[in-house]
């Protein structure tokens, strides 16, 4: 059977890599189609694998579907790092998440007894503990967070890693953008190619990110909305120690997290979250309430080398949660709209995205976000409302 996988953010190549190690012995061949494998989004992320830290009321299910995903992480990692002796960043060394003024200390305590709703293993700490954990951090931090088994990972390494186990795998990569869906019977037949070259295939894996719905050929309303929802990202570096774990803060209610690799002395700072459209400037504005946030938890960020701006485009879907499911065309399958989780979900997607593929079951915790939820009467994973004006921070 001919799969090919549209889109090589890192959705597209872990489950390209997983598809086609798991259909080696059954006669599969996957095909990876995507101009520029490994950009957009995913160069431009921090990493942050942070289910517990970034919990929002309305997202029960959504938390469900992030613990499988992160709990699958350390194998993840392990297998692609013995299989292409490339290494991932992956850390598992907790996120500290403070508060600036006594309003955000009130937002996370709420957040707090939320968690432990959930039996989330969080631990509450005061200004000092906070200082204790992260000299760094500005005498006036009032509190925080410990949530000890949330992480990160570079996802610069983490697809450079998979893009070499999908060449081990015998994955062909394409490197020309997908026009469109070839369409016979009724049925998805294959993909054609931005020059007029056809590849026939029994299954189409559609993973374009925000670029979802600009496939030609597919009939109206198979796939949902995606939209983009831009970020803005600040890369960093310092030769000395600055910080020992990811630092997710509220600043006057505004969120700002901070990431440090390992062994290089990078640190991302991120990210603004902007309804504007497929826009990817870098703007003055945007960069200086990352930087001004940041300063006032870490007044030493300041002093840190400037390495680098970026800004991406995440896939959000009208409901903010990940599309993976048999679309009502048959042998097409999506994989989108995994908006700020496309890091955190890659391990889980790959194992949902292979098994729709290829025709096997499906994980239990992934069926509330099949497609099927837009259909009307459907009851969508989620009651959070998708942003519908522009939020840079404030």
């Amino acid at each position: 059977m001919e799969i090919i996988v549209i889109g090589a953010g890192i959705v597209g190549l872990a489950a390209a890599w997983r598809t086609a190690e798991r259909g080696a012995g059954r006669g599969v061949r996957v095909t990876l189609v995507d101009p520029e494998p490994a950009s957009g989004a995913t160069a431009v992320a921090a990493g942050m694998i942070t289910p517990v830290s970034e919990l929002a009321y309305g997202e029960e299910p959504l938390l469900r579907l992030n613990l499988a995903s992160r709990d699958r992480y350390d194998t993840f990692v392990a297998e692609l790092e013995e299989l292409t002796g490339t290494s991932t960043g992956y850390r598992d060394d907790g996120l500290l998440q403070v508060a600036f003024d006594a309003d955000d200390l009130a937002v996370l305590d709420d957040l707090r007894r939320f968690q432990a709703s959930l039996g989330l293993p969080v631990e509450a700490l005061t200004g000092r503990e906070c200082r204790r954990q992260e000299p760094m951090l500005a005498p006036g931090v009032r509190g925080g967070l410990l949530a000890p088994r949330d992480g990160s990972v570079d996802p610069r390494r983490l697809t450079a890693a998979l893009l070499a186990a999908c060449e081990k795998a015998g994955v062909t990569l394409v490197r020309r953008r997908a026009a469109g869906v070839v369409v016979e019977r009724d049925a998805a037949a294959g993909v054609r190619l931005e020059d007029g070259t056809v590849l026939r295939a029994g299954r189409v894996l559609l993973a374009a990110g925000p670029w979802s719905e600009d496939i030609e050929g597919l009939p109206p309303g198979t796939v949902p909305s995606v939209r983009p929802v831009k970020g803005q990202v600040i890369r960093l570096r310092t030769r000395v120690p600055f910080l020992r774990r990811c630092v997710r803060g509220l600043v006057k209610g505004s969120p700002v997290y901070l990431v440090p690799r390992a062994d290089d002395g990078e640190i991302v700072l991120g990210a603004t979250q902007e309804e504007l459209g497929f826009d990817t400037r870098v703007t003055a504005g945007g960069l200086w309430e990352l930087l001004r946030d940041a300063r006032e938890l870490l007044p030493g960020v300041t002093e840190l080398e400037f390495a680098e701006v970026t800004a991406g485009l995440r896939p959000g879907s009208p409901d903010n949660a990940p599309v993976m499911g048999h679309a009502d065309l048959p042998g097409l399958v999506l994989g989108t709209g995994h908006f700020r989780h496309g890091v955190l979900l890659a391990p889980l997607s790959a194992d949902v995205l292979s098994a729709l593929l290829l025709d096997d079951p499906v994980p239990e915790v992934a069926r509330p976000f099949s497609p099927d939820r837009f259909h009307a009467g459907s009851t969508p994973p989620r009651s959070t409302p998708p942003r519908s004006t522009t939020e840079v921070n404030r």
